[in-house]
């Protein structure tokens, strides 16, 4: 059972070219910009980070596939994979339309010929049709998905569009379960695995960010399908404690990957709470985190397709 819920293989892109994202910044305020004679070594840095990583994962016996990033187009943001893809039991992917035009080019078919080969890929639901409908759902960041229970959690944003949430519903049997977050400065949360992250039996979560008219419905959604609520706040929120994601090793061991910034954030007693289900992994990505905005679980696309 716990293979419906979590993988212990994922899908990793080495970053090239990384670096702060204009196109991203105004809704991503967590991007912090670095002056242009810093770029070389922010890059450097970043795959650094990358790479002991990867190293990490791999050392707790998860199946990590790594590609390369391509010299051109210039991507600044291809180290989050899990904006454009997704795997699901059956076979399925699903790419996803995003807010971003440069984002875009960070979709490839040498990986999804990839994992056509090696997986029983059947299925592709290609959304990025509703780009041009200024429709847009980015993936797992868009969506924190509860994949026992079928249920899909979305703050809406510029970047997650209720229509292009309804379509991935459709198409793929998930509840959808929209709602509204805003930060300190009543600023929408961009994408919901800011403020989320639901384990096995689980849910970290940033009620506080959550609409007040919306937050009960979560709380009796988590209670039904009985996750057991471990809070942050709006700062540890900052901190990137609700963007972790947990894992499973071949022998079935539970992993939390997140980042140092998040574990540091988080209280013993919240640790210890984590700690009692599953075992903490947390890496250092200080710079992805601060010139990316986004942290441990945006790096990671899980591969949920069975063996070919």
């Amino acid at each position: 059972m716990l293979s419906r819920q979590l993988t212990d293989t994922v899908l990793m892109i080495r970053p090239l070219h990384f670096g702060f994202n204009e196109q991203t910044a105004g809704s991503n305020k967590f991007q912090q910009a670095a002056a242009e004679n810093e770029y070389r070594s922010i890059a450097d840095k970043a795959r650094s980070e990358f790479d002991a990583m990867v190293e990490a994962l791999r050392s707790h016996g998860l199946k990590v596939i790594v590609f390369e990033d391509r010299d051109s187009p210039v991507l600044p943001d291809a180290v989050f994979p899990n904006n454009w893809i997704s795997t699901h039991e059956g076979g399925i992917a699903f790419t996803y339309p995003m807010y971003a035009p440069i984002r875009r080019l960070e979709r490839r078919d040498d990986i999804l010929q990839f994992l056509a080969s090696h997986y029983k890929l059947q299925k592709r639901y290609s959304l990025e049709a509703l780009e041009p409908l200024g429709q847009y759902l980015e993936g797992t960041g868009s969506m924190v998905l509860d994949r026992l229970n079928r249920i899909a959690y979305a703050c809406l944003s510029p970047r997650t569009d209720v229509q292009a949430l309804h379509k991935f519903s459709l198409l793929s049997g998930m509840e959808m379960l929209p709602f509204h977050a805003f930060d300190a400065t009543n600023t929408p949360i961009y994408h919901t695995n800011v403020l989320m992250a639901l384990g096995w039996d689980f849910v970290v979560c940033c009620i506080d960010a959550v609409a007040p008219s919306e937050r009960e419905t979560l709380l009796q959604q988590f209670e039904n399908t009985e996750k057991e609520l471990i809070p942050i706040d709006l700062d540890q929120m900052c901190a990137f404690a609700g963007n972790m994601l947990e894992l499973r090793t071949p022998n079935d061991q539970r992993v939390i990957v997140l980042s140092d910034t998040a574990y540091h954030s988080l209280t013993s007693f919240q640790r210890q709470r984590l700690k009692s289900r599953s075992h903490l992994l947390p890496v250092s990505i200080p710079t992805i985190e601060k010139c990316g905005g986004g942290s441990a679980r945006c790096m990671i696309a899980e591969i949920f397709l069975l063996p070919a």
